[in-house]
């Protein structure tokens, strides 16, 4: 067997700062979403004492941000640093990671479908432990409040799931002001008030649920979202196929960069 080395093996310029250009773009979102992750950890005074965010049940939204800052920051290091100083190892762990998360991606949208009960149910009891969690961090109980107002929902299935939370809590045993009642977010805007009433949710759950119609919400979050889905399914699908596309993109360049280093160092060798 002949082997055929081409003398003129060169790393391509253009792939190569097209691949650095790529990944400063993710480097500097990640140190943005780092700086603000850790800036709200420091006002909330999680950085003095992180047992604050081992004693939240639910979901602190901060570590999502961290998290995603993170991956974003250590993926667009390891491809600015490889595609500068033409460093393999750098540009197969960058490759390598964004194929496993585009996989990920593709096996969590797949299996979402194939089990949507199983989903489902996942998806309510996560929504009923960060509504047992609403009152213990600002950053949860922002996030809860903008899902329940922008989709004109009230706890998971509905508004006794804030049952769940002991402020809100019908207990004979709950000395709440909160009590039997919902979150201000649960209740439907009047437009002639320019300024919202925050308690407006006070002993709603003490009346009948024939009058609490047209006061609050009275869908559940999930069937909410559920309704949301097939109406906007060509924005959902339009979001995934636009981020498949820049993996895809970012996996082509590091892949023909990868391969433009391999023959020139194969060239020097002879």
């Amino acid at each position: 067997m002949h082997y055929y080395r081409y003398s003129n093996a060169e790393v391509s310029c253009w792939y190569k700062y097209l691949l650095f250009s790529y990944n400063i773009v993710f480097w500097l979102a990640g140190v943005a979403f780092l700086a603000a992750g850790l800036w709200a950890w420091s006002e909330k005074g999680v950085l003095s004492d992180l047992t604050k965010v081992t004693g939240l049940h639910g979901l602190d939204p901060v570590v999502l941000v961290l998290v995603v800052g993170i991956v974003m920051f250590t993926l667009g290091f390891a491809g600015c640093v490889g595609a500068l100083r033409e460093n393999i190892c750098l540009l197969k762990f960058f490759c390598g990671a964004i194929v496993f998360i585009f996989l990920l991606e593709l096996a969590v949208a797949v299996l979402a479908f194939l089990f949507q009960d199983w989903v489902r149910d996942r998806v309510k009891e996560f929504f009923e432990n960060n509504i047992k969690s609403y009152r213990d961090d600002i950053d949860l109980q922002n996030l809860i409040d903008s899902l329940q107002k922008i989709n004109h929902c009230c706890g998971a299935q509905g508004p006794d799931d804030w049952d769940f939370n002991i402020y809100f809590n019908c207990s004979s045993e709950s000395k709440s002001r909160e009590k039997c009642g919902v979150p201000f977010s649960c209740c439907i805007p009047d437009p002639a008030q320019k300024v919202v009433n925050t308690q407006c949710g006070y002993d709603i759950r003490k009346k009948s649920k024939s009058q609490w119609d047209g006061q609050i919400f009275v869908k559940g979050c999930i069937l909410a979202l559920e309704a949301w889905l097939p109406r906007n399914i060509y924005i959902v699908a339009g979001v995934f196929i636009a981020i498949s596309l820049l993996q895809i993109f970012g996996i082509f360049l590091a892949r023909t960069l990868i391969s433009d280093i391999e023959a020139v160092k194969a060239g020097n060798a002879f």
